[in-house]
């Protein structure tokens, strides 16, 4: 169901139900951020509300509202959304708690929403919405937005979170800030996917503790690329449904977590770590967009500056390229020959309060094969010190900016050494002013330009109690979909005897979990000798008896996991005996393109490996995606049923990828 939420977020007329406390400073927000539609306060009692004359009830308004504010408790809250939804109202704000939060508010959850019928709500239990583009405050507290032309909007599903937000001094241009509550009608999704029809929103930033509703989800990230509207998102939380199937080593290393991870990456969200990244990466996007590339460049004043965004960038993926000669030359010409060239620079300080020799030296490094340029000035406290000292250099700056057209970063080694004012006025000149060395580098990695993938998310069923296929079981149904596999044997000691003619041969039990850490694997066995020695030791009523696979280059894990909240999650890793010792993994959502899988295989840390470290042979990359690959295309076949896969070990060689080892878990 669509619902059009333009009158809720942008409202020319706003009711405000209730008296109490928090009514009351919605009011009293309405009025100071400078609303210019109408104000009516409802109360059954009041003549009037903050000087405005009070409404018995939402019947008795004047007109019909854009928006109310529903600050009542629960029981009289859904008596007021029915009330404003028979009206014909835009949308309503409703505060109190109470709701599926709790154990006994289903039922009042399930009223709520039969009440407001079409009608778009936002929570229950959140604070609402701040639209400083237009006035417009239904927020029932103090916040820190300004008025903005344009700016960012973000979305929370933590009112305290989101007032935080809006206090910070950092110079981010808040359009809009969105607390979403319990999302019993309206997805966070769904909010966010309205805030696109404003053109004077720059950039999404995104605070999720939990994912609902998938194809909205799905739909948000593809308007928003069409769009050019960059999305990033803070995820926080972890939920238990991904861990329960502890019985794969799949199940533990794809957690949850990598399941989010894998539905940002299919999407084309940057996901970042903490509210001050947020902060900044908002701030980059804002101002320059999403950059294009991870090449970036430095100048200070100091070596001991240059040294440190060299370290301190090392272990990102941005990179500082060398000069070329049309920068050598500019800044030799700017500097003159006391300065040693390189990226990053130290440009001393000869140069100084002479902005013109400023503005010739920064512009000599901006050059468009850079995504972006740091200039490091740590700003004085204006307290105790004279910060007009430091004109020259913002003016350097935004001189440089309208001469080279390039992309600037004024960046403080420390977060309290860029002043707000500071901030704002660089940001009028067209450049980025960050807060903090490690915040700007992560904002820049975050800012990369991405983009959604093509193929549609798979939305999964409810999970219900699977059964596990033997391993010979789930080894053929995956070789049917094209799985290499050893060739094998099952039935008991005679029966594996009698093919024992050769080897080497591996002897495995049958029926038991982690094989490898329960004795239930015997390798390297020759002749019928050797394999009914090792059956007496493994003691079991039913065998598997398998060809080895020699030449191994790698062992890695292939598994998928029926993650019930963001979908089927394909992880490739490490695997064999040191799947859980290096916990290295990268995982996408199915379904995914062969080239997504391909890059899943260059984030391991195995992947030199795979293709032939310090001139050894390496692995036939392409026979491993295949097998991946056919991995994906027995789930979909399956995928009503099927619960998980994994082979762990697939063991590479230079010319081949077999399924060592396989498991399956169904649905009955």
């Amino acid at each position: 169901m669509t619902r059009n939420l333009s009158r809720l977020l942008r409202p020319a007329s706003v009711a405000v139900i209730g008296g109490g406390t928090w009514c009351r400073s919605v009011t009293e927000q309405l009025v100071k951020s400078g609303f210019q539609g109408d104000i009516w306060p409802v109360h059954p009692r009041a003549e009037d509300i903050c000087g405005l004359p009070a409404y018995p009830t939402a019947i008795d308004l004047p007109g019909v509202p854009d928006a109310a504010f529903v600050g009542i408790n629960r029981d009289a809250t859904i008596g007021a959304v029915e009330r404003l939804a028979r009206m014909g109202a835009g949308g309503a704000v409703c505060f109190a708690s109470g709701f599926q939060e709790t154990e006994d508010g289903q039922d009042a959850n399930a009223r709520l929403l039969s009440a407001a019928k079409n009608m778009p709500i936002l929570g229950p239990n959140c604070y609402g919405m701040v639209n400083a583009l237009d006035g417009v405050s239904l927020w029932p507290d103090q916040h820190g937005c300004r008025p903005v032309d344009s700016g960012v909007a973000i979305l929370t599903q933590s009112s305290n979170i989101a007032i935080n937000l809006t206090m910070q001094r950092r110079g981010l241009p808040i359009a809009y800030v969105v607390t979403c509550g319990n999302q019993a009608q309206l997805s966070m999704a769904e909010i966010a996917l309205a805030m696109l029809d404003d053109p004077r929103v720059t950039a999404l930033g995104l605070h999720i503790e939990g994912v609902s509703d998938l194809p909205s989800w799905q739909a948000l990230a593809r308007a928003a690329h069409q769009k050019n509207v960059p999305l990033v998102a803070l995820k926080v939380g972890k939920s238990d449904e991904a861990q329960s199937a502890a019985i794969s080593h799949t199940a533990s290393l794809a957690g949850s977590d990598a399941g989010a991870q894998a539905l940002l990456d299919h999407l084309g969200i940057a996901r970042v770590d903490d509210l001050p990244t947020l902060v900044e990466t908002l701030k980059l996007l804002h101002v320059a967009g999403p950059l294009t590339s991870t090449r970036i460049a430095s100048i200070s004043c100091s070596g001991g500056e240059a040294s440190l965004i060299a370290d301190m960038a090392h272990d990102t993926p941005l990179t500082f390229p060398p000069l070329n000669d049309r920068q050598i030359t500019d800044l030799a010409a700017a500097l003159g020959p006391k300065v040693a060239l390189a990226n990053p620079l130290d440009y001393h300080t000869y140069i100084w309060r002479d902005t013109q020799a400023m503005t010739r030296a920064f512009s000599a490094m901006i050059d468009p094969h850079l995504a972006l340029t740091f200039l490091i000035v740590d700003f004085p406290r204006d307290d105790i010190c004279d910060p007009s000292d430091w004109d020259c250099v913002i003016e350097a700056a935004i001189a440089t900016r309208a001469r080279t057209g390039g992309t600037i970063a004024m960046v403080s080694t420390m977060p309290e050494l860029m002043p707000e004012d500071v901030a704002t006025r660089l940001m009028a000149g067209g450049i980025v002013p960050l807060s903090g060395l490690r915040e700007a580098l992560s904002a820049v990695t975050a800012a990369q330009s991405r983009h959604p993938a093509t193929q549609d998310l798979i939305v999964p069923d409810p999970t219900t109690v699977p059964v596990e296929l033997s391993e010979a079981a789930a080894k053929a149904a995956l070789a049917a979909c094209g799985v290499s596999i050893p060739q094998s044997w099952t039935g008991t000691k005679d029966d594996i005897i009698a093919h024992a003619t050769g080897g080497p041969y591996v002897l495995k039990a049958t029926g038991l979990a982690h094989k490898s850490e329960t004795g239930g694997v015997i390798l390297n066995l020759y002749g019928p000798d050797q394999v009914r020695a090792a059956a007496d030791r493994i003691q079991t009523d039913h065998m598997l008896l398998e060809e080895m696979i020699p030449d191994t280059v790698a062992e890695l894990l292939i598994g998928v996991v029926k993650d019930p909240v963001h979908g089927f999650v394909l992880s490739v890793g490490a695997g064999g005996i040191y799947t859980e010792l290096m916990r290295d993994v990268a995982s996408t959502l199915l379904p995914a393109s062969r080239n997504r899988i391909a890059q899943c295989l260059t984030r391991l840390n195995l992947h030199p490996i795979l293709t032939g470290y310090r001139n050894q042979a390496g692995a036939d990359i392409d026979t491993i995606l295949d097998v991946i690959e056919a991995v994906q295309t027995y789930v979909i076949a399956n995928i009503d049923t099927v619960e998980e896969v994994e082979i762990n070990p697939l063991i590479v060689t230079p010319t081949r990828a077999v399924a060592a080892d396989a498991l399956i878990r169904k649905s009955p």
